[in-house]
């Protein structure tokens, strides 16, 4: 049974949802009765849709795979959404010294993540890891004049550390579109919201476990008008000769990143830069990506593995709080 607070008697609950990603979108708000609930859905998915169709490493004819085929050194015309979305991973590339790097793609396919789902031999893993690669920040240039794009040398782009921020965005922009001033809107653990709900209070997201195998809450957060996103080692991964390995690529090693991190979720202004940060926090590791976060003001919230429990290190407007505590 709900204990949602009932809404007012003027206002009603609308709870949409559908396929994106390949996984659901969703969008709770209140509204007053009789809207056109199959309108907005229709327009939430176009939303998602449009965003899935340009910036997809799975869909062969979305616009980033046109760039990823692309000759070097050709400027290709972009979309003003995708143009955006390619700044500001660069942008965050810049800022975390690397550790949010787009130019990935290669990566993500040879070690079985991408399309091809096809896992890497021993010896093609210790060639990955000797490769010198260009940062996206070296490979790739933006007009943002004339949204164009252009490769400087070869690179594989891979936006799944972003695009679902992003497209959490723009679900919240066409909310905003219906008028709608008060929503959390959400694919998978990317939420955005706007407003509070009709008793005043903060909307609430879940924070789930960081436990593969395991769908479980490990705690909560309260957001208005704010975006979050987590990154983990729990829900994609594959297992080599007996080792277990994340989805999220560090650069620096050619290979999915190694460290005591299970878990980093990051509240901030826009989805798609709580999404951006949260990779590049959980890239950094567990000392690096915790002083970034100080350094930068950032409220994150990093879960560490701790044997066969969790601490965390919480960070709420830049200051390290006191509580760090096993779960």
């Amino acid at each position: 049974m709900s204990t949602e607070p009932h809404a007012p008697s003027s206002l009603q609950r609308y709870s949409l949802n559908g396929e994106t990603m390949g996984t659901r979108y969703s969008a709770l708000f209140y509204a007053e009765p009789q809207v056109d609930e199959a309108a907005i859905n229709k327009s939430l998915f176009a939303a998602v849709d449009n965003v899935d169709q340009q910036m997809s490493t799975w869909k062969p004819q979305s616009a980033l795979n046109r760039l990823n085929a692309a000759p070097e050194q050709q400027w290709l015309p972009v979309s003003g959404e995708l143009a955006n979305v390619l700044r500001t991973a660069l942008r965050v590339g810049c800022q975390s010294s690397g550790a949010f790097d787009i130019a990935v793609g290669d990566l993500v396919n040879a070690w079985g993540f991408g399309p091809g789902e096809q896992q890497p031999t021993p010896q093609q893993i210790s060639t990955l890891r000797r490769q010198v690669r260009a940062t996206a920040t070296q490979a790739l240039e933006i007009d943002p004049l004339r949204n164009l794009a252009r490769k400087r040398s070869a690179t594989t782009l891979d936006l799944s550390g972003i695009a679902k921020g992003f497209a959490v965005d723009e679900m919240a922009r066409c909310l905003d579109g219906w008028g709608m001033t008060n929503y959390l809107v959400g694919i998978d653990g990317e939420m955005r919201a706007r407003g509070v709900k009709p008793d005043g209070q903060p909307w609430v997201v879940a924070i789930e476990r960081p436990r593969r195998g395991v769908r479980e809450v490990m705690g909560v957060m309260e957001i208005s008008d704010a975006a979050i996103a987590t990154s983990g080692d729990y829900r994609h991964w594959i297992e080599i000769a007996g080792q277990q390995y994340s989805h999220t690529m560090d650069p620096t090693l050619g290979a999915p990143l190694s460290n005591p991190l299970a878990a980093v979720t990051v509240v901030a202004s826009t989805c798609m830069l709580a999404d951006a940060w949260a990779t590049a926090l959980m890239v950094l590791g567990e000392k690096a990506g915790p002083e970034l976060a100080q350094e930068r003001g950032m409220d994150a919230l990093f879960v560490l593995h701790d044997g066969e429990q969790f601490r965390e290190i919480s960070i709420v407007a830049g200051r390290l709080q006191a509580q760090i505590e096993a779960r």
